[in-house]
């Protein structure tokens, strides 16, 4: 099986730190390979500013699982990143780009099992002309632009004992009711519910259903979207034989007695699904993009600037995406074996 490929993330935040404690951490964790797409000279500036010893090797993809355990393999990129941490560069954007884009293309070649994001800064990239609301946009283009037909990326927070979905993710609170749509729930439940079963390896997938009203809109007193959009997205899913169920009052359904009922919960906003998800496992929940035809992981938080270059970031949620990715990309070979 392929190494994983790591991108560096923004360079200025705690991406490099936590991919250099990452390795360091390899033979304690039991870590498969990966290679990192970035700069080799901002990572040995990086480890020399921590004081810690990590010894480095340019390697490429094929090279990187025979390099891994005695160095961090390093593929670097055209861009070059300036070394300035907890201050960001619009300078640097070119390069987290290109990152981005290389481990995919990698992955989607069959050069690496699955890419591996560390956290980027949005602003840094607008400034420069990026022009999609954040990573998961920019991977469903990449996946557009390589297949040469449309992708629907699903974002899911995946912990060791809650997985969830927002089903809308980065928009204002009060946009959601406006925006929200049964299709838009259906949609996000059939790629869920498909790739529970594909790569994460569970047959027969259950989904809780959130709603979007306090008491799940209490009858229509508070609030009609849960009678009138998310129940026909649920009947619509049973009818496709998935194992759906709601919509459930959100401040019921993340209790340790309630998640052994289901398998992943669909939530109608972000913080619906993040707050729970981060709050029971902080350190080991994993981004995870779903509905691309490659597998892609990230740590569950950012760019940590405040703490940027001052050798305090935990490589935990880091670990713990990786460990994902490959299980994922171990899941996906065995079926289609």
């Amino acid at each position: 099986m392929p190494a994983l490929a790591l991108t560096i993330g923004e360079p200025s935040g705690i991406g490099p730190e936590i991919l250099l404690r990452a390795w360091q951490a390899r033979r304690q964790q039991n870590l498969p390979p990966f290679y990192v797409l970035g700069d080799p000279a901002l990572l040995v500036a990086r480890a020399r500013r921590l004081g810690v010893d990590v010894p480095m090797v340019e390697a490429d993809a094929a090279q990187a699982a025979g390099r891994f355990d005695a160095a961090l393999p390093v593929l670097p990129l055209e861009n070059r990143f300036a070394d300035t941490p907890g201050i960001p560069s619009g300078a640097n954007a070119a390069g987290v780009i290109e990152a981005i884009r290389r481990g995919v293309e990698d992955t989607l070649a069959g050069r690496a099992a699955a890419v591996v994001t560390c956290p980027i800064a949005k602003k840094p990239l607008y400034d420069a002309g990026f022009g999609f609301p954040g990573h998961t946009e920019f991977l469903g283009h990449l996946a557009e632009e390589a297949a040469g037909r449309p992708a629907t990326p699903i974002m899911m927070l995946a912990g060791p004992e809650l997985r969830t979905v927002p089903v809308t993710v980065h928009q204002a609170l009060a946009e959601v009711p406006r925006s929200l749509t049964a299709g838009m729930i259906q949609t996000a439940g059939e790629i869920v519910a498909r790739e529970l079963v594909e790569r994460f390896a569970i047959p027969s997938p259950r989904l809780a259903v959130a709603g979007l009203n306090p008491h799940a809109g209490e009858g229509g007193s508070m609030g009609k979207e849960d009678a009138e959009i998310i129940a026909p997205a649920i009947e619509a899913l049973r009818k496709r034989g998935i194992d759906a169920f709601g919509p459930l009052p959100a401040d019921t359904m993340f209790h340790a007695a309630a998640r052994r009922n289901y398998d992943a919960a669909l939530c109608m906003y972000h913080d619906q699904a993040l707050i729970p998800v981060k709050t029971i496992a902080f350190d080991e929940t994993v981004n995870v993009t779903l509905g691309l035809p490659f597998i892609r992981t990230s740590p569950d938080h950012g760019t940590a600037f405040d703490i940027a270059g001052k050798g305090v970031a935990r490589p935990d949620s880091l670990i713990a995406a990786i460990k994902l990715a490959r299980l994922l990309a171990d899941n996906a070979a065995k079926r289609s074996a």
